[in-house]
């Protein structure tokens, strides 16, 4: 360690004198100046190279210690070795500020007080850097298209599947969105927010010929009087889902973009949603004195206009097992309480 600090400490003062003999004193003013800003830029740029040098010179003793350690390199090798990196790292910090330097007497010599630029040139080529500009090394917030298709039904207080009112195979739910993910945390992404809105499509077909009627502030199911071919009431949501997910990823770090990916791996989430009923219709299909007729009737059929419930999904990369409940009756008192539930696969298209 003590050697670490001596070659760390050689490093740094050996450019001391450069630090001192780039500042200028500004003009007092009550906003930074176009040079002042020019200034602090590359006096952040010079900090900023030492201090990747230092790291670099710092893995190469670390590097240089373990093998003295292991006895596959003597004292004297090492010595040397830490003294031609020192002197290496120290002549790269010269070289870069060195350079930044002349592209500062460039940018006042061509009087350029445009106070957000910087042009350097060189062999026909030439490079403007904007000394306001941020890069941008970690995007925390993503979207994508959600897309959720499978089975829908809805059922009441202690009644059960076989004795749904509806049927099984043929009542189905589709889902289309748009999601936004968030990483939680800054440095980790086990836990991410998703959030965003939906239109859902949830389809009832009722069983034994029948269709859904309404009389007054009632609504049942009642036998048609001619055979259906087809029976089905849909009810149409815009709703804003929102989930916590967690689940492992991967993480690539270079030195200027930081990227967490959940590509193939299990994610879970777990949530809920509100928003609003949008319509409602019911489609039939039948024989009428040998005449096909098709109906769509769109009522208002009593149902709640606020829709809420709970979902979660789980499953691997893209595609997820998913599953909602309305916590919302279908329907307003007086009406049976039957509340709706989905269960399919989601897709999160990137």
């Amino acid at each position: 360690m003590k050697t670490l600090t001596f070659y760390i400490t050689f490093l740094v003062f050996s450019f001391a004198h450069q630090q001192v003999s780039g500042q200028e004193v500004a003009p007092v003013e009550t906003e930074m100046t176009s040079q002042e800003k020019a200034r602090e830029f590359f006096e952040k740029q010079k900090t900023e190279i030492i201090e990747k040098q230092k790291e670099k010179l710092k893995y190469q003793i670390e590097r240089i210690n373990g093998e003295l350690e292991r006895g596959e390199i003597t004292k004297e090798e090492a010595e040397k070795e830490k003294k031609e990196y020192a002197e290496k790292h120290a002549k790269n910090i010269e070289n870069k500020i060195a350079i930044l330097e002349n592209e500062m007497e460039l940018r006042d010599r061509n009087d350029d007080t445009s106070g957000n630029y910087i042009a350097i040139g060189g062999k026909g080529k030439a490079l403007d850097i904007n000394i306001n500009k941020k890069n941008k090394y970690d995007n925390r917030t993503t979207s994508d298209l959600v897309v959720a298709v499978g089975f829908n039904n809805a059922l009441e207080e202690g009644q059960s599947l076989n004795d749904s009112d509806f049927k099984l195979g043929g009542s189905r739910f589709f889902e289309l969105g748009w999601a936004w993910k968030t990483r939680v945390f800054k440095e980790t992404n086990w836990l991410r927010l998703r959030y965003g809105v939906s239109f859902q499509f949830n389809g009832l077909k009722p069983t034994d010929n029948r269709i859904f009627v309404e009389d007054g502030d009632q609504t049942y199911l009642q036998e048609f009087a001619l055979d259906l071919d087809k029976s089905k009431f849909r009810m149409d949501n815009l709703v804003v889902p929102v989930h916590f997910e967690i689940g492992p990823s991967t993480k690539t770090e270079t030195e200027d973009r930081l990227h967490f990916s959940t590509y193939k791996m299990l994610k879970i989430g777990f949530g809920g949603y509100a928003g609003f009923n949008i319509g409602e219709r019911q489609k039939l299909k039948y024989k009428e004195d040998g005449d096909k007729v098709k109906e769509k009737l769109k009522n208002n059929y009593n149902t709640n206009d606020l829709v809420y419930g709970v979902s979660a999904y789980l499953g691997w990369g893209g595609a997820t097992l998913y599953g909602k409940y309305d916590l919302n009756p279908i329907f307003q008192d007086p009406n049976r309480e039957l509340h709706n539930f989905s269960l399919g696969l989601r897709f999160d298209v990137d």
